[in-house]
């Protein structure tokens, strides 16, 4: 009987240990089912987490970040304070004056003259955009050619040379006794002038064509003035950058009057792009998941119109009589309209965006899961 007891009791013991186990094995359950469906863990502010001393990263970077924040503003103030927009458009010369301004000694002289135009090819000219020679102001353009050598010579019997020499010298009062070499150090005098037409108040060679030979002033080949004989190839070539220069200062001008005209609509558009960024940032807290695939449909949709407009064009360009031509026989071209005119150009436009259709498909399909987490990670980080 005293066994039997012993017996029951332990059995007792036993079970009402089972119990207590299964009763606090609830909580543990509950704690790894929430950590199995990742629900989002409460604010405590007594919660310390593996670093207690916590500090700010990349305090250099900031630093170097603001800094140079500053730096940008000082030299824009120092830019529109002692800065002149007229000088991207209008000529100047060497001393930087203006050309034709009012009130000073080019008042009459609104023509720029380059001394020696072939130094214009060299390839410094696009990288400082101005051409390493002497530039002066002229009331006109060289209508003749001319080397100082052969103005040189007559100047004892015919001073008209002279005379008309010194128009696109620095100084009207030119000393003909001085060698070329003296000349060309002193920097007071071009070598040689071409005829050259104003274009752009500047002085461009008068180019023409002649039975199709490219001709300066109706001669192919000339004397620079330093010894060589030059061609109109040459001379073009040197223009040619000239342009360059000119379209750059253009573009840069272009860029500055519609800066000066519409400060007050960017402000407007950056204090409204701002206020769209803040106004995002709330409806992500709320509806990550619904703009997320309104963003990935979108891309789609845009992507699947493409394809369909060009699909459309290179339907319609089959019916032209030109249908045939594809993009080796065209060759390369400046005019990039061209292409646009060949069936192979839309072809090819379709072929990689229905790769790019079928790659974002397949993205959404395999990475669904990483795309949950990615939501989950939107809504946390808005809050």
């Amino acid at each position: 009987m005293t066994d039997q007891g012993e017996e029951s009791n332990s059995s007792d013991d036993e079970n009402s240990t089972k119990s207590s186990t299964e009763e606090g094995s609830s909580p543990a359950s509950e704690e790894e089912w929430a950590k199995l469906t990742g629900d989002s863990r409460a604010f405590d502010p007594g919660f310390k987490g593996p670093v207690v001393n916590r500090s700010c990263t990349d305090v250099l970077c900031c630093i170097v970040f603001i800094l140079f924040i500053i730096a940008y503003i000082i030299l824009g103030l120092i830019a529109w304070v002692h800065g002149d927009p007229r000088r991207v458009a209008y000529p100047t010369d060497s001393k930087g004056h203006f050309c034709g301004q009012k009130g000073t000694p080019n008042e009459n002289k609104s023509i720029l003259f380059y001394f020696n135009l072939f130094s214009c090819t060299s390839p410094s000219v696009l990288i400082s955009l101005q051409c390493p020679t002497t530039q002066i102001c002229v009331s006109k353009c060289p209508e003749k050619f001319l080397t100082y050598m052969e103005m040189q010579f007559p100047y004892s019997k015919d001073r008209r040379y002279l005379k008309y020499y010194s128009q696109f010298c620095k100084s009207p009062i030119v000393h003909p006794a001085k060698s070329l070499s003296q000349i060309v150090m002193d920097d007071d005098c071009p070598t040689a002038i071409f005829p050259s037409k104003p274009f752009l108040q500047r002085c461009f060679p008068d180019f023409s064509t002649k039975n199709g030979t490219l001709t300066v002033g109706n001669r192919t080949m000339f004397e620079d003035g330093n010894g060589r004989t030059r061609n109109a190839m040459e001379l073009r070539a040197a223009a040619k950058n000239i342009n360059k220069v000119l379209d750059a200062k253009t573009i840069g001008m272009k860029v500055f009057e519609d800066y000066a005209t519409t400060w007050y609509w960017i402000l407007m558009g950056l204090l409204i792009a701002m206020l769209l960024s803040w106004l995002f940032l709330l409806l992500l807290r709320f509806t990550a998941g619904f703009l997320f695939w309104v963003f990935v449909l979108g891309v789609i949709g845009i992507i699947g119109y493409g394809i369909w407009h060009c699909y459309h064009e290179y339907r319609n360009l089959q019916e032209q009589p030109n249908a045939h031509l594809s993009v080796y026989d065209l060759g390369i071209q400046t005019d990039i309209k061209m292409y646009f005119q060949l069936r192979q150009t839309w072809l090819a436009f379709m072929v990689m965006l229905c790769i790019l259709e079928v790659l974002v498909i397949l993205m959404l399909i395999f990475l669904r899961n990483r795309i949950r987490i990615a939501i989950a990670l939107l809504k946390e980080g808005s809050k």
